[in-house]
């Protein structure tokens, strides 16, 4: 990208963009399976399926048009990115209006569709159209009829689930427990009752849109032992690369965040409707070029490290609120509570399993995880979460509750095969990809570096009591995600500058251990 000149710098301004997935059995057991993100949805996922309006609706369901757009020529992307963020506001604008309509939708089974979904689906139709005339002047050729992306469903409260999994093709259609019933509106200290979901009353969150405490779990409720590592593989193994390199980047001290998301949404303000935590690279904004990202100061110990380490933030909702109550990002996208940091944020590079590693191009983009999980499915959903001295036991579509002394742990383990060419790509997926079965990487791609985040925040344990949740945390979300745990989603640019980057692929490829 060119040099551009629109810079800021806010303390507070958030969309942040997983391989494992739990399938929740009857009794509070855990069944795991393994799952490897994959660039496209599959259209007929049990989330996709549903149809019923008749039911009370609790969120939206809109296919992610931007995964989709798996080639895009680079003259149009930055003008699709902004239509793709303006699809985005326009759900949120849809989801609110569901929010605030529960009296007429009680009185109307038809008001859900007539007069939410059907505008919705208007304006997403005149916003496809100037995506698909952009890819076509930008020499591209745009899906012949983008327009049948514009339909929008309601999601019923009580979401059906298949019960069924697959494994190794990145998608589960079970294990996902919904509990997002909408009160709409504000909530008084995150209490409010939201009816009934698998027998269990749950409240909606301080903002009406969750965490509910279906969305907890017990730590000492998880099987240990049931999961391998964040992306299900060992980290090494007897042959390959096996040593590691560990940066040290800090945890946010200087509450560096705000609500943009330059790899997704570049130059749209507010892109992510959630706040980042940001380390490392201190210019990374919704307008920040490559060069304004090389130049940048950093908080990284060794100043070779330049690259930008985001996630979205964690809040807590005891009833208090941050800076950002009445901002976009916060409380105007329902993100409320008060954010903490991590106490530690441990950030790795590893090696693979069956080969050595070459060095990540500069200003390569990853997204792990997704921030749509919740109605685009488990395909990308990657982060897990644990507690200190349990963290043989993770879930991805719970929050833990731990123990007393124990802390809460958010794990995410990047892709670490790239294609040898491109530093991103028209869906932000397709030049990354994680390593096969046998540790492999597939398609000629190439093995590189593997970034492992850990961040363990101390939180006081949520409590659960008759089916509400008090003193709840939960990751910013897009507002109709719901705050759901299988949103949570890690994000990384690369400017290690050459010198260190070969340091790191040495270490690596010759089995130490560098910090």
């Amino acid at each position: 990208m060119g040099r551009n000149t629109r810079k800021r710098r806010t303390p507070l301004a958030t969309k942040a963009i997983a391989a494992s997935a739990a399938l929740a059995l009857g009794g509070g057991g855990l069944v795991w399976a393994n799952f490897y993100a994959s660039a496209h949805e599959d259209d007929n996922s049990g989330w996709n399926r549903t149809k019923s309006t008749s039911a009370r609706v609790a969120t939206i369901n809109c296919p992610d048009v931007g995964q989709r757009l798996t080639k895009v020529p680079r003259s149009s992307r930055r003008t699709v990115a902004k239509e793709l963020a303006l699809l985005d506001r326009q759900i949120t604008a849809a989801y609110t209006r569901l929010a605030q309509t529960r009296q007429a939708q009680a009185g109307d089974p038809n008001y859900v569709g007539n007069a939410i979904l059907s505008p919705l689906k208007s304006k997403r139709v005149a916003t496809l159209d100037r995506i698909r005339i952009s890819i076509n002047r930008g020499g591209g050729k745009a899906p012949r009829d983008l327009s049948r992306w514009a339909q929008c469903q309601g999601v019923p409260a009580e979401q059906p689930t298949d019960g069924g999994q697959q494994d190794g093709g990145g998608q589960n259609d079970g294990g996902q427990q919904d509990g997002g019933q909408q009160d709409g509106g504000q909530q008084d200290g995150g209490q409010n009752g939201g009816g009934q979901d698998g027998g269990q009353q749950n409240n909606g969150g301080q903002a009406g849109n969750g965490p509910v405490a279906d969305d907890f779990i017990k730590i000492e409720d998880v099987q240990p032992n049931s999961r391998n590592l964040p992306n299900g593989l060992p980290a090494n193994g007897d042959s390959g690369s096996t040593g590691s390199f560990t940066t040290r980047c800090g945890t946010n001290e200087n509450a560096n965040r705000n609500s943009d998301n330059v790899i997704v949404a570049p130059g749209v303000s507010n892109g992510a409707q959630h706040q980042h935590d940001y380390v490392g690279n201190q210019s990374n904004n919704a307008f920040a070029s490559d060069q304004d990202l090389a130049d940048a100061d950093t908080t990284c110990q060794n100043q070779g490290d330049k690259s930008s380490y985001f996630w979205p933030v964690i809040r807590i909702q005891d009833g208090s609120q941050d800076i950002d109550a009445g901002q976009p990002g916060g409380g105007q996208d329902g993100n409320v509570g008060k954010i903490v940091a991590p106490n530690e944020a441990q950030l790795k590079f590893v090696g693979n399993r069956t080969s050595d590693v070459v060095a990540m191009p500069k200003a390569l983009r990853i997204i792990t995880g997704d921030a749509k999980s919740f109605v685009n499915g488990l395909n990308n959903a990657n982060t897990a979460w644990s507690c200190t001295g349990f963290e043989d036991r993770q879930v991805t579509d719970k929050y833990p509750i731990c123990p007393d002394g124990s802390s809460v742990v958010r794990t995410s383990a990047f892709q670490s095969c790239w294609d040898g060419q491109n530093i991103d790509s028209a869906n932000h997926r397709t030049h990354v990809a994680f390593v096969q079965a046998d540790g492999t990487c597939a398609n000629g791609f190439k093995a590189i570096p593997q970034l492992q985040v850990r961040l363990v925040y101390d939180i006081q344990a949520p409590q659960i009591q008759n089916g509400q949740v008090q003193n709840a945390f939960a990751v910013d979300s897009f507002p109709d995600q719901l705050h759901k745990p299988i949103t949570d989603h890690n994000d990384f640019i690369n400017f290690f500058d050459e010198d260190l980057m070969n340091q790191m692929v040495q270490c690596i490829n010759s089995g130490q251990d560098c910090d």
